[in-house]
C-alpha cells in the first residue's frame, strides 16, 4: 500500500472508472429489497453468478419471510446447497425472516443499525441493501473494494472497517454508492486479486497513472 491520493485525484479516478464502466451496478439479481437482502446473505464467499443461478429458482418458491419459515432449515439448506456454507446461511436466512416478522412488521429496515441486528447481516450486507434498495449513500467494503481502494490509493488501511471510514472521508458522499459499484467492476474485470491486468497488460487499466500498486510493483 502506498500514499493516499488527494481528494481531487480520487474524484478523477472515479470519473475515469465511470467512463470505463458506465453500467456499473449491483450484479445480484433482485426485484425488491427483500430479495436483495436474501441474495446478499447468500453471496458471502460465493460469486454473484452462482447466487443468481440459485435465486432464479429460489425466488419463485419463496417470496415472503413467511415462505422461508414454512420449511425446515434442512429443506432450505438443500435449496441453496450449491452456494457453500448452506447450513449457516439457511439458519441466518430463517433467523432474519423471523426477526423481520416479529420486530419489523415484515418490512426491511432502512437504517444500518436495525439491518445489522438481523442474523447473518454485517456492515457489508447492510450497506449493500441501504445503497441499492433504499438509495442511501453507502460504501460496502467487500474483498474487491478493500483490494482496489488500497491498491490505487483511495485508502491506506489494514482492515475493512478502517477502509470504509477512510473512503467515506476521502470520497464525496454523493459518489459513495457509485464508487462502490465502480470498484467492484474494476476489481472483477481488470484489477483482479491474483492476476491484475497491470502485470501483463497494463494498457487495460484506465487508472494506471494514479495507482500506487502499479508504481510499486511493475513500473
Amino acid at each position: 500500500m502506498g500514499k493516499v491520493l488527494s481528494k481531487k485525484e480520487i474524484r478523477e479516478v472515479i470519473c475515469i472508472l465511470d467512463k470505463r464502466f458506465p453500467d456499473a451496478r449491483a450484479e445480484l439479481d433482485h426485484t425488491n429489497s427483500f430479495e436483495l437482502l436474501i441474495a446478499t446473505i447468500l453471496s458471502a464467499q460465493c460469486t454473484d453468478v452462482r447466487v443468481n443461478k440459485i435465486t432464479s429458482e429460489l425466488f419463485k418458491k419463496f417470496k415472503t419471510p413467511e415462505d422461508y419459515l414454512s420449511v425446515t432449515q434442512e429443506e432450505l439448506g438443500e435449496e441453496i446447497r450449491s452456494c457453500g456454507f448452506y447450513n449457516m446461511k439457511s439458519k441466518s436466512i430463517q433467523g432474519t425472516c423471523k426477526m423481520l416478522i416479529e420486530d419489523f412488521n415484515g418490512e426491511i429496515p432502512d437504517n444500518l443499525e436495525d439491518l445489522m441486528k438481523l442474523p447473518g447481516v454485517g456492515r457489508k450486507t447492510a450497506n449493500v441493501v441501504l445503497s441499492n434498495a433504499f438509495d442511501e449513500p453507502a460504501i460496502a467494503v467487500d474483498t474487491h473494494v478493500f483490494r482496489i481502494s488500497n491498491r490505487i490509493g483511495l485508502a491506506n488501511a489494514k482492515d475493512v472497517l478502517d477502509t470504509e471510514k477512510q473512503l467515506m472521508e476521502n470520497i464525496d458522499k454523493e459518489l459513495w454508492t457509485k464508487s462502490h459499484n465502480l470498484m467492484i467492476f474494476h476489481g472483477r474485470r481488470i484489477c483482479r486479486a491474483r492476476n491484475p491486468a497491470c502485470k501483463d497488460e497494463p494498457e487495460e487499466c484506465p487508472v494506471l497513472e494514479y495507482c500506487s500498486y502499479y508504481k510499486e510493483n511493475y513500473k
